[in-house]
C-alpha cells in the first residue's frame, strides 16, 4: 500500500504527461486542466489502495481515462455552453495562459511534434471517435503496451485490439485524402 506521504513526490513527475493525454483526450486546454485536476484528486483519494511496486503510471492513465469519460457523460446531458471567445478582453489572459501552460509543461518531444505535425495530421486523430482515438493515443503516443490499455480501458485485451486497428485504419484513411488533397500522391 502507498501512502498518502509520497503522493505528490511519486505522481507530481508524471502529470505533465497526464496533462498531455488529458489534452489530448479534451481537446480543450481547460477541460484538460478540469480532467487532470478531478483525476489527480481521485488518485489522492484513492492513493492508500495503490499497491507499491505496481504500474503507477497506468493506474494514474487509467484514473484520468475514466475521469474523462465520466465528465463526457455528464456532460453530454447537459445543454451546450457558449464561449466567449469574441470578447476582447480575454484575449490577452488566453494568450498568457496557452504560453504558461504550453511552455512549462510540455516535453521537448511534444514540442517539437507541434513544428512539425501538421494541423490536418492532428485534425484527422481529433476526428476519431473515442473509443478509436483514446487507444490510438495511448500506444502510439504514449507508449503503453496492449495489456496496459486494456487495464487502463477496463476492456479485454481483444477489444483493445480491435479498437487499435480500426482507430489506425480510419486515421491511415484520412491521412490518405490529406496527403491527396495536397498532391503528395499521385492519383
Amino acid at each position: 500500500m502507498a501512502d498518502r506521504a509520497t503522493f505528490e513526490e511519486d505522481v507530481m513527475p508524471i502529470a505533465p504527461k497526464l496533462y498531455s493525454a488529458a489534452l489530448r483526450m479534451t481537446r480543450n486546454p481547460t477541460d484538460a486542466e478540469d480532467v487532470l485536476q478531478e483525476a489527480l484528486l481521485r488518485a489522492y483519494r484513492g492513493y492508500h489502495t495503490f499497491k507499491k511496486g505496481t504500474n503507477l503510471r497506468a493506474w494514474l492513465y487509467r484514473i484520468l481515462t475514466n475521469t474523462y469519460i465520466n465528465k463526457y457523460r455528464r456532460e453530454s446531458r447537459r445543454p451546450a455552453e457558449v464561449e466567449l471567445g469574441d470578447v476582447e478582453d480575454l484575449y490577452l489572459y488566453r494568450r498568457v495562459g496557452a504560453n504558461a501552460i504550453g511552455g512549462a509543461e510540455r516535453s521537448a518531444e511534444e514540442e517539437a511534434l507541434e513544428r512539425f505535425v501538421d494541423e490536418d495530421v492532428k485534425q484527422a486523430v481529433e476526428s476519431l471517435p473515442d473509443n478509436y482515438r483514446i487507444p490510438v493515443l495511448l500506444a502510439d503516443v504514449e507508449g503503453f503496451s496492449y495489456k496496459e490499455i486494456a487495464e487502463i480501458m477496463e476492456v479485454p485485451i481483444g477489444t483493445v485490439m480491435s479498437r487499435l486497428h480500426r482507430g489506425r485504419k480510419a486515421l491511415q484513411q484520412a491521412l490518405w485524402r490529406v496527403a491527396e488533397d495536397r498532391g503528395i500522391l499521385s492519383q
